[in-house]
């Protein structure tokens, strides 16, 4: 009884743990995106001349971000704000923004 009820308080704090995780690199995807909306919008939501983020697939957005890093594609901020960010937030990014 003692071995059994160990073991379901491991998983229950296993559990409890990995929703703080999630949720905390949720709101951490949200605010690296964040810094996107003065030209993209809320949530990739562009009301203005600037492409909309939100919807676009995921490999496209890393493609993009990817080609603005290496200089392939021409932009005036574009280049500065990709080179900011690691591959695997770009990636969360673009998931992210996929999700809109």
């Amino acid at each position: 009884m003692y071995q059994r009820n160990k073991i379901l308080f491991g998983l229950a704090a296993y559990f409890i743990l990995l929703s703080f995780t999630v949720s905390a690199q949720e709101r951490n995807v949200a605010l690296l995106s964040s810094s996107c909306a003065a030209c993209h919008g809320t949530n990739g939501h562009s009301v203005g001349g600037t492409p909309s983020l939100a919807g676009l697939s995921e490999s496209y957005i890393v493609e993009q971000m990817k080609e603005f890093t290496n200089g392939e594609r021409k932009a005036t901020v574009m280049y500065s704000h990709a080179s900011g960010y690691t591959q695997e937030e770009i990636e969360l990014m673009a998931a992210y923004f996929a999700k809109q």
